[in-house]
């Protein structure tokens, strides 16, 4: 089996309804959803845009903690 890799830097991306976390080729590796209209996001328990935000940014980090930390 081959091992994929995917290039660094990874980047978040915001559209409309979600954050999506990108490898250097464009490659979407992560979708993060959020709700703003309070209603509904409570009625499908949905991330807010802020932890929805704060959650892409730390998973694009991955890729330099994982370094950091030699693992």
């Amino acid at each position: 089996m081959t091992e994929r890799r995917f290039s660094k830097p990874w980047k978040a991306e915001e559209t409309d309804a979600c954050f999506i976390i990108r490898d250097r080729n464009g490659q979407a590796l992560a979708y993060v959803y959020y709700e703003e209209e309070p209603g509904r996001r409570s009625a499908a328990n949905l991330l807010t845009r802020d932890e929805a935000r704060r959650i892409a940014v730390n998973m694009a980090k991955l890729p330099e903690l994982l370094l950091k930390y030699g693992t």
